[in-house]
């Protein structure tokens, strides 16, 4: 199964998760290493806007097309996310409760809906379980960011 990622070009070949770690996200504590992926190149785009400023937008993205394995998968649905899972900035439930999952799942991949479509899924590749025949990447491809998106 393929899943995209919209970063710098110079972390794009990067699984480690050290940028979830240093900083924390949505569904982990800082400490706590992982790489936030999507189902697709739109939503990775779409979330990356999201989480910043356009005045922090550097000249150098790249999108990485990463292949994960479908049998690594725990699918985690709505119902079962804390009540305020959607709150920005991210809440410290979800930051509890998708900690509890990356040390915890026997699974190396947590398929959980995006707080801005939640239709639609991110993965969140568990970094400290990657065997190099886990994740690999397909694909890194320059990315142009479009600053209209940013203006509306």
């Amino acid at each position: 199964m393929l899943v995209y990622r919209v970063g710098k070009i110079k972390h794009a070949d990067d699984l480690s998760g050290e940028g979830a770690k240093i900083y924390g996200g949505r569904w982990n504590h800082k400490s706590i290493a992982c790489l936030y992926t999507s189902e697709s190149r739109a939503l990775a785009l779409l979330e990356y806007t999201v989480n910043i400023n356009i005045e922090d937008i550097p000249r150098a993205l790249s999108i990485t097309t990463i292949d994960i394995p479908s049998d690594e998968i725990d699918s985690i649905t709505e119902a079962s996310l804390p009540g305020n899972w959607k709150e920005t900035p991210a809440p410290f439930s979800t930051k509890k409760f998708g900690t509890h999952l990356l040390r915890n799942s026997k699974k190396s991949i947590i398929k959980i809906p995006s707080s801005v479509i939640t239709e639609e899924y991110n993965f969140i590749l568990n970094t400290d379980r990657i065997k190099s025949k886990d994740f690999k990447i397909v694909e890194i491809k320059d990315l142009i960011y479009d600053v209209r998106i940013k203006l509306v």
